[in-house]
């Protein structure tokens, strides 16, 4: 008899049976000996709670305001690449499952399915989350305008550049595995040939010599009327560097342990960059992803400073094994958890979420 899907950890094992290996390598893997792969699961876990009782619940909800408007719930689902080879509702589903949920959805730059057509899903659906597009840096400014133009017509709200990734992460069960993509699963939004065709030497065969610097950053934000937030961001002095410049925001991410190996967990890299932004940039937002797989943690990932988080893998897990259905119920799941969390500890709202609902080993004297 079949065990009935009760937590991420149940989808997960449920994707790895319906996924080829070459796409569970992909989907599930981390970069050299996946250590920060493992440890981002590992810090939140080992973070605990620390309630209070006999607060006056009533009327409580997880609103949350992002970017100047109100929303349902403080999480939104990760950007990640080629959906449909994960199944083939991809993208749409996707978006359709977290619209369902009241989650929020970050695109990929490098989405199976075109922008428009995840777009026109759910951009008149006043109960679904944020609906921003994840960009890498294209070294042709040309077709990055053009590229701008295309989210902004579609309705998208803002833009997340990735800056963490200027070259691809030495991942061991990729290279074992290889990327052979099914019939008719392409980034549909990624240039197909190097427009300046010219030969290149360097760092990683000249692939570094494209990666963009601050004064990209600083160019984009100019190019576009949308919120602009750095994803990737683990660095103090970069995250004040950012806000200085115009983000609106940043995502703190290790990009899920896909890139660099041994750096440390997002748990472990949030209050830091907390810490420095919010000192002199009150108004930008701070968001983080990587390891969450319980509502207990996006409660932690709150009560760190973040003003919301994102999921990635868990919800691809869904996807894989039982399409849209399966992403919602990965959210639902992380809803209900999260709700039952606030309840649990004595928080109303998001606002009551504050870093005096984590334990610490410090004694607290109340006079």
């Amino acid at each position: 008899m079949t065990q009935p899907i009760v937590n991420l950890q149940d989808h997960e094992h449920a994707a790895q049976a319906a996924l080829g290996e070459a796409a569970w390598a992909y989907f599930s893997g981390g970069a050299a000996d996946e250590i920060t792969l493992r440890h981002n699961v590992a810090a939140w876990e080992n973070l605990h709670l620390s309630p209070r009782v006999l607060q006056d619940l009533r009327g409580g909800h997880t609103r949350c305001r992002l970017l100047g408007r109100d929303w349902p719930m403080p999480l939104l689902v990760a950007p990640m690449a080629y959906q449909r080879w994960a199944h083939p509702e991809g993208e749409s589903g996707m978006v359709l499952a977290a619209a369902a949920q009241g989650c929020g959805m970050v695109l990929s730059h490098q989405t199976s399915t075109p922008l428009h057509d995840v777009g026109a899903l759910v951009a008149s659906d006043a109960e679904r989350g944020p609906l921003w597009f994840q960009l890498y840096w294209l070294a042709d400014r040309g077709a990055l305008r053009e590229l701008l133009a295309h989210i902004e017509t579609v309705g998208f709200e803002a833009l997340v550049l990735t800056v963490d990734a200027p070259v691809h992460g030495v991942r061991d069960r990729e290279r074992r595995h290889g990327m052979p993509l099914p019939e008719g699963v392409k980034a549909v939004h990624w240039p197909t040939s190097d427009p300046q065709n010219k030969p290149r030497t360097g760092l990683c065969g000249g692939l570094a010599d494209a990666a963009p610097t601050w004064a990209d950053v600083q160019w984009l934000i100019g190019q576009t009327r949308l919120p602009v937030l750095l994803k990737g961001v683990t660095h103090p002095q970069d995250a004040v560097q950012a806000v200085k410049l115009g983000a609106a925001g940043l995502i703190v991410s290790n990009h899920g342990g896909r890139v660099l190996d041994t750096l440390p967990a997002t748990a472990e890299l949030l209050p830091r960059i907390v810490q420095a932004v919010r000192h002199q940039h009150p108004q930008a937002l701070v968001l983080v992803d990587g390891g969450i797989r319980r509502g207990t943690d996006l409660f932690k990932a709150l009560a760190l400073g973040a003003d919301a988080a994102l999921i990635g893998r868990p919800a691809l897990y869904g996807l894989a094994h039982a399409g849209a259905r399966g992403a919602a119920h990965v959210l639902r799941l992380l809803r209900d958890e999260f709700e039952a969390t606030m309840a649990l500890t004595g928080c109303a709202h998001i606002q009551d979420i504050g870093i005096d609902r984590l334990w610490s080993p410090e004694p607290v004297y109340v006079a």
